[in-house]
Parts: C-alpha cells; sequence; structure tokens
C-alpha cells in the first residue's frame, strides 16, 4: 500500500484546488461532493439479481466501492483481485467490511451476464445519477473510493491495483 499511499498523496496536493463537480441529485452539503473525512450519505440502489444498498446496510460497516465497466480491461483484472477481497470479507467475524461494485453501464442484462461470466459473487448495483460525482471528482476507471466504519471517506483511488493493495481494505474493518 506504500506505493498507492504515495501516489495518492501526490494526486490530492495536485488536485487540492480542483472545483467538486454536482452530485445530479444525490443530496449532499451545498451540492458539493464528500470531501476526505466527510460523512457519505447513502443512496437507497438497487442490486443486480435482487436485494439493496444503502445506509441500512452500510451502517457499522466499512465499505469499498469500484466502480468499473464491462469494457474495460483494466477492470477485468482489477475485479478479480476485487472479488478476493470480497470473499477474504465474508469471512470476517463480524462481516464489517463491504464491497459493491458500480458497473458503469446501463443495461442491468448485459452487466448481469458479465458479472456470471467473470465468477463475481460481490454485490453489483448499475451506475446511479450522481453517485460518482458524490464520492470524487475523477473520472476514471477502475476507481476505488474507501469509505470507514464511521460512514466517512478515507479515499478514492483511481487506476487498476495490485492485489496486496486491495487486500490492504481489510484493515477497514478493524
Amino acid at each position: 500500500m506504500k506505493r498507492r499511499t504515495l501516489l495518492t498523496a501526490l494526486s490530492a496536493a495536485a488536485g487540492a484546488n480542483a472545483v467538486r463537480a454536482t452530485t445530479g441529485g444525490i443530496a449532499t452539503p451545498a451540492g458539493a461532493a464528500v470531501a476526505v473525512g466527510q460523512t457519505v450519505p447513502w443512496p437507497d440502489m438497487a442490486l443486480l439479481g435482487g436485494g439493496r444498498f444503502g445506509p441500512a446496510q452500510a451502517a457499522g460497516h466499512a465499505v469499498v466501492v469500484v466502480f468499473w465497466s464491462t469494457t474495460c480491461p483494466f477492470c477485468r483484472r482489477h475485479n478479480q483481485h476485487v472479488e478476493k477481497l470480497h470473499r477474504a470479507a465474508m469471512a470476517l467475524p463480524g462481516r464489517r467490511l463491504r464491497v459493491l461494485g458500480v458497473a458503469r453501464e446501463t443495461n442491468a442484462d448485459i452487466v448481469a451476464r458479465y458479472a456470471q461470466a467473470q465468477s463475481y459473487s460481490f454485490p453489483i448495483t448499475l451506475n446511479q445519477p450522481g453517485l460518482v460525482e458524490l464520492l470524487s471528482p475523477r473520472r476514471v476507471i477502475p476507481m476505488t473510493v474507501t469509505v470507514d466504519r464511521q460512514g466517512r471517506l478515507k479515499q478514492a483511488l483511481a487506476g487498476e491495483m495490485f492485489e496486496e493493495d486491495l487486500l490492504e481494505l481489510l484493515q477497514l474493518a478493524a
């Protein structure tokens, strides 16, 4: 995670004066994206295959949100590591870490078929209007966003991550 920490610090310094995007309908103070350290106002989201993810599912849990696309080869490799993170999180006592995949596509059938073909077991939702803008001003995929157990935004990590870096995110559950 040292590589990622250094890159995050450098990108935060470079983007410190960036203008925040609006959230496209998700309510945040003054319509701004959530800043690191602020509480994330989770929208209620439908998951592929049934179920919901929202404030009740996030409460008291660390959350790793991964934005990805079925057409992105980097996302495919990245999500193999996300799947390992999800399986490891499910094995933790108390299951205090949740993993949520957010597909950028709008066709649920295409995403569901792709997820099944890749053997993804982590929960997946389609991109909600304003969700990516809520969590980060960056528009890259894959993008991994972390939220601590108190519901505060920790970081947004742009780009494909190494397996060991993703698995270190298990520490959020502590």
